[in-house]
């Protein structure tokens, strides 16, 4: 047996309403923008994988920050069948490999969700107060615009999701921060919008967003669409993109059902994807021109998932938040 480092630090558990406490919208769009305009090496966010049973899956997501202080986990247990899901984050610190902390997941990942989300509109719509429209009405479409009102000025936001009372929910749940109008349909939605955000699928997988009804110049963001079976937006609203954005470049390309869809119908999009870590670091343009659309479609990333852990667990340590556990994975010689 080998001998265990004699300097183990506890691992502190940061639960559900621990991360509520020690989060906002602000700092996590600065960490995710941080770490972005950073150089990401390829073998520093591998490719995720995914272990599948009888309706049941894990995803694996792995990352090291390029912060230089922790690299990190997230797991992602899944029964689709039984609608149930556990997240569960680990950090370990990168001089020591000590297990600096366990984190519930739930709510991380719809923080770097949002924040990249709202970064990459950040980056990609106009200087101006926005005209924003929300196709959605569930966790991550309410995460997304709340962030992205809480780092832009917008002058307008509509609302459209396939249940009416949903939609009428959604915007009266804003109503202590902006007025929201309700659409009757996804198009009369996106009409005029500057920034149109996707975060719902239909039941049958149809895309729930046609290219045909985009204005010149929209930001368009998809983030309901992660796997090969799901489909958000329509081969159009691909094929009118002058630019893709990508969290994950090869993935939104090869593993989306609306990446493989547009190689299907014959759309290029090697030559239109841009990774969002060269749109941060200021190294591409992604409009040439104001009327061109471009897309920013998110799978999710271990880099968002240990960047924004890294921000909880230094505000933790800082205030005291969350649970030393009583015994933890202590380093070992090698």
């Amino acid at each position: 047996m080998q001998d265990a480092a004699p300097d183990s630090t506890p691992t502190l558990f940061l639960s559900d309403a621990d991360v509520a406490a020690l989060a906002d919208w602000p700092t996590a769009v600065a960490a995710i923008s941080r770490a972005y305009a950073a150089p990401v090496s390829p073998a520093s966010v591998p490719p995720r994988s995914m272990a599948r049973g009888d309706g049941i899956w894990l995803r694996s997501l792995t990352a090291v920050s390029s912060s230089g202080k922790h690299m990190g986990c997230k797991l992602i247990a899944a029964s689709p069948r039984a609608r149930r899901a556990s997240y569960l984050i680990s950090l370990f610190d990168q001089d020591t490999m000590a297990l600096s902390a366990l984190i519930d997941g739930n709510r991380v990942t719809g923080l770097r969700t949002a924040a990249t989300a709202a970064l990459a509109v950040d980056l990609l719509a106009p200087s101006k107060p926005l005209r924003v429209a929300v196709i959605g009405s569930g966790f991550e479409a309410r995460g997304a615009l709340d962030c992205l009102l809480a780092i832009r000025e917008t002058a307008r936001v509509t609302v459209f999701s396939p249940t009416p009372a949903s939609r009428v929910r959604f915007a009266e749940s804003f109503l202590d921060v902006i007025d929201i109008a309700v659409a009757e349909d996804a198009q009369s939605a996106v009409q005029d919008a500057d920034v149109v955000i996707c975060a719902t699928r239909s039941r049958d997988e149809t895309p729930v967003l046609k290219g045909e009804w985009l204005p010149a110049g929209a930001t368009v963001v998809s983030l309901g669409s992660t796997l090969p079976e799901q489909r958000e937006v329509d081969e159009e609203t691909l094929r009118r993109a002058a630019c893709v954005v990508a969290d994950v470049a090869d993935e939104v390309a090869h593993d989306t059902g609306d990446g493989l869809a547009a190689t299907r119908a014959g759309i290029d999009l090697a030559s239109k994807i841009v990774p969002l870590s060269s749109l941060a670091a200021g190294s591409v343009k992604a409009r040439r021109e104001s009327g061109d659309i471009v897309l920013y479609k998110s799978v999710g990333s271990a880099l968002q998932d240990v960047v924004i852990a890294e921000m909880l667990f230094a505000r933790a340590q800082l205030t005291g938040t969350g649970t030393h556990l009583a015994s933890t994975i202590a380093p070992v010689a090698k």
